[in-house]
């Protein structure tokens, strides 16, 4: 029988994955939850972060809180990145340490793997070469967690886990144009352009292929590794559907009644790396997890956005991460 752990801290509770934690944590009313964003605590700060484990003293933690954007964010920001995250980390892995934490799970990417890396990506593969050039700083922040996490089971008996989602897309995305990924950022440039005439313009050829996990898909995998997974090998989570950017693109106006002539592909611009397929078949041995769809997450995701945007377009996260040198502290 799984152990109930009945208080739960949840880092970067505001973003896509967190804001989905929020909706599934719902169906626990037996237990209590401290939702925290970076208003609420900088996460590079140990002395803040102490004071809020000795406040609150958890039993478990879901620690979410990333600098993560766009490829101009990790390019313009590399040395941010790289601090910010490994601050996070470290910090609350010694909160935990120190205040007897019994569960904390820990977020890694795939974005950390090499791009020269066997597909589909494997777990024994991370360490097997520099990470991609224009995402190396938080490549390298999140690739470390693997080792932390190794480090603080075998010395202190640390019970942290790992847990490697692939691209997430749902409600309360990042739908500002500097540093958003490519879903959102395509979803609300078609809303905003869907009653022109204009050609909307996407980079490269549309054939690379992508996956992209739904919010509440991964919401219900962090409640099912807090309760059933315990060990130190980190996991791939993500779903292993793949669409190309074309599919995606044409998918998305096709939900907004956007002509899918209006769709252009400007091959002179990159593609990108052509796929970066994972393996998720260790959780899958364990857990026979069972996902939502890309085409369904879209839509709802869709609909949410187009919702929102229209009867409360403050509750969309519009604003850009980029402040110069400033921390991000824990953005997302």
């Amino acid at each position: 029988m799984s152990k109930l752990y009945r208080k739960i801290m949840v880092t970067g509770a505001t973003a896509v994955l967190g804001s989905a934690i929020v909706r599934e944590s719902c169906t626990y009313p037996e237990r209590e939850f401290v939702f925290l964003s970076s208003q609420q605590c900088d996460l590079t700060d140990y002395r803040s972060v102490e004071r809020l484990f000795a406040d609150f003293r958890p039993d478990a933690v879901m620690h979410l809180a990333a600098v993560s954007g766009g490829i101009g964010l990790s390019m313009k920001y590399p040395a941010t990145l790289l601090r910010d995250n490994i601050l996070m980390t470290f910090n609350i892995l010694e909160a935990a340490r120190r205040y007897g934490v019994g569960k904390t799970i820990m977020t890694l990417t795939t974005g950390m793997y090499p791009p020269d890396a066997p597909l589909p990506l494997n777990e024994d593969n991370i360490h097997d070469g520099y990470p991609h050039e224009s995402n190396y700083g938080s490549s390298f922040a999140k690739r470390l967690i693997d080792p932390a996490i190794r480090a603080y089971r075998e010395q202190y008996g640390l019970n942290v886990i790992g847990l490697v989602p692939s691209g997430i897309f749902g409600e309360n995305d990042n739908f500002n144009y500097d540093d958003a990924p490519m879903v959102p950022a395509l979803i609300r440039r078609m809303y905003e352009a869907k009653d022109g005439n204009e050609p909307i313009v996407i980079w490269g050829s549309g054939k690379p292929l992508r996956e992209y996990t739904y919010s509440a898909d991964l919401a219900r995998i962090y409640f099912w590794a807090l309760e059933n997974y315990d060990q130190g090998q980190v996991l791939n989570i993500g779903t292993t559907e793949e669409n190309s950017v074309r599919d995606i693109a044409l998918l998305i106006a096709d939900y907004m009644g956007i002509d899918p002539d209006r769709i252009c592909f400007d091959t002179s611009k990159p593609d990108g790396v052509f796929r970066k397929s994972t393996d998720n078949s260790r959780f899958m041995r364990l857990s026979g997890f069972n996902y939502t769809p890309f085409r369904e997450g879209l839509k709802k995701t869709i609909a949410w956005f187009k919702d929102t945007y229209r009867n409360n377009p403050g509750a969309i996260r519009f604003a850009s991460k980029s402040r110069g040198d400033q921390s991000f502290s824990n953005a997302a």
